[in-house]
């Protein structure tokens, strides 16, 4: 394995800070009472004109959002016990993502309000993610785990087209390609270079993994991670000391250990 982008990728990872699993978590609890409130009060608003259509609609309807949110409520129970390192019921992660994918684009708007940048609380969001699915202790055998990753991970200039066939790399060591077909092979893994969402799903489609080891940027691991689910994803941000999109790297390190994670 190279030792250079090997250690260039722990050097790299260094200087980004570690992102907090706790932001995350409060902008949900913040965005729960949001919704509990505002479900409150349209209720309060519509109880005269549900009266009319039916004297027991106003009931019926008040009794349905209280049990969306008393599920929502357990469903953010379930993500802090899960983090704390508590045993949890398979159905209360279950009902955990289900309040993540209801409530992250709520959660995304209140961190404007705060002026919190949406990457910090994709970070944020990915470190839940992650959590979630190592807390499952899911073990799949090497040939049912696939590793998705951009074709900005290869050399901008390099000639050898990868995104059909990842063997085609030549393993120059220019690029962390090379680093992860070891892997492949060592493994025995599959490996995907994609160009963009919609392959990635197609990849994911075609090949029908038991779980998934994504790279990519904050943006296309969230939208990434939820699009797939209930396939469980973790994912690994690649670094981008020339912009995003061009010449992207990743610490090889990280790689391998969730790689291990995973594997039986």
């Amino acid at each position: 394995m190279s030792g250079k982008y090997w250690a260039k990728g722990e050097a790299l990872i260094a200087a980004v800070p570690r992102p907090q699993k706790r932001l995350f978590l409060a902008l949900i609890l913040v965005s729960i009472l949001i919704a509990g409130l505002s479900g409150y009060w349209i209720w309060k608003v519509s109880f005269s004109g549900l009266a009319d259509i039916s004297e027991h609609l106003p009931l019926v309807v008040g009794t349905i959002l209280l049990i969306v949110l008393v599920i929502t409520a357990f469903g953010f129970l379930g993500i802090v016990t899960a983090l704390v390192g508590l045993p949890t019921p398979p159905v209360f992660l279950g009902v955990a993502w289900s309040a993540i994918n209801l409530l992250f684009p709520l959660a995304i708007r209140i961190g404007k309000v705060f002026d919190i940048e949406k990457e910090q609380i994709e970070r944020s969001f990915i470190e839940v993610s992650n959590h979630l699915v190592r807390q499952k202790v899911m073990k799949v055998k090497p040939d049912r785990l696939l590793i998705l990753t951009p074709h900005c991970i290869q050399q901008e200039a390099c000639p050898h087209k990868i995104t059909r066939d990842a063997a085609n790399c030549k393993q120059c060591g220019k690029c962390p390609v090379g680093d992860l077909v070891t892997l492949v092979r060592e493994y025995g893994v599959n490996l995907a270079v994609v160009t963009g969402g919609t392959l990635a799903r197609k990849v994911v489609k075609t090949l029908r993994p038991q779980a998934v080891l994504a790279i990519a940027c904050e943006r296309d691991l969230t939208s990434g991670i939820q699009d797939i689910y209930p396939l469980p994803a973790v994912g690994i941000l690649n670094e981008r000391p020339e912009g995003p999109c061009c010449n992207t790297t990743v610490d090889i390190a990280k790689v391998e250990k969730a790689i291990n994670d995973f594997i039986k």
